[in-house]
Order: C-alpha cells, then sequence, then structure tokens
C-alpha cells in the first residue's frame, strides 16, 4: 500500500538493475541546467546500468546512456520505482 511518504534516496545508492523515479535535484543552476539538457529532469525514469561503488555511475534516461560523477549523483534524489 503506498503512502505517499517513499523516502527518497540519492541516485548514487541505487544499485545496478534498479529502477527509480528522478524527484528533485539538489543542486545550483549551473548543475541543474546540465543535467536537464540530458534529459535527467523531474519525473524522468532512470535506471542504473553500472554502480560499481566507486567512480562513475551510468544510467539509462529516456533511452540513452548517461555516465554521471559520483558526486553528481548524490544530488539527484529518486525513489525506487515499485517500493511500496
Amino acid at each position: 500500500m503506498a503512502t505517499g511518504m517513499e523516502p527518497l534516496i540519492p541516485l548514487s545508492d541505487l544499485n545496478t538493475g534498479n529502477h527509480g523515479v528522478l524527484e528533485f535535484m539538489h543542486a545550483g543552476r549551473g548543475l541543474s541546467s546540465r543535467l536537464t539538457s540530458l534529459g535527467l529532469t523531474p519525473g524522468t525514469n532512470v535506471t542504473v546500468l553500472q554502480n560499481y561503488g566507486h567512480g562513475p555511475l551510468i544510467v539509462n534516461v529516456r533511452g540513452t546512456h548517461v555516465a554521471l560523477s559520483r558526486g553528481v549523483a548524490r544530488h539527484l534524489m529518486v525513489k525506487i520505482e515499485g517500493q511500496e
């Protein structure tokens, strides 16, 4: 049963193969603009293709593979898809 209060976690904490929905970004105007140009906007589905716990994350967003630094991925708050 969904309560509407599902916890949000940083994208950097998702494991390989997890899906999530980008809820919001903790970022300044410059970084937000850059991420938006990559297709990372609130409400977008994101799938983690690679997360080894160090180094960059590779995610699938809107059918495109995007490499994000771990620091940038910490600014992206997601809700794990299908979590109840």
